[in-house]
């Protein structure tokens, strides 16, 4: 499996810590795997966990979904729902029109 370039900028809040910043983008990119080849279920899940303890109101993390399905065609609230509904030990996603 290749892996993908991504040419777009990641939704970032300039008031996180470096940690912070490294945890939103191990979601980020649990998210990417998901739709780009499968990732483990528990692992986008555990992913999603730790994005919750920096990103803790909904209004914001709508926002960061909006802009990440923007610039990445990605959306984070669809994987995170099917790795929740996911009957097996991976999930994939189809869709997401990758944006340059």
């Amino acid at each position: 499996m290749t892996k993908a370039t991504h040419e777009y900028s990641y939704p970032l809040r300039s008031e996180w810590s470096t940690a912070e910043v490294t945890t939103v983008m191990a979601f980020y990119n649990a998210v990417e795997k998901a739709y780009e080849g499968g990732t483990a279920t528990a692992d986008l899940l555990d992913a999603y966990a730790a994005f919750k303890t920096v990103v803790t109101d909904k209004m914001t993390e709508k926002q960061l979904d909006a802009a990440f399905t923007e610039a990445s065609g990605y959306s984070l609230y669809r994987a995170v729902q099917a790795a929740k509904q996911a009957a097996g030990p991976t999930v994939q996603l189809t869709g997401g029109e990758q944006r340059g």
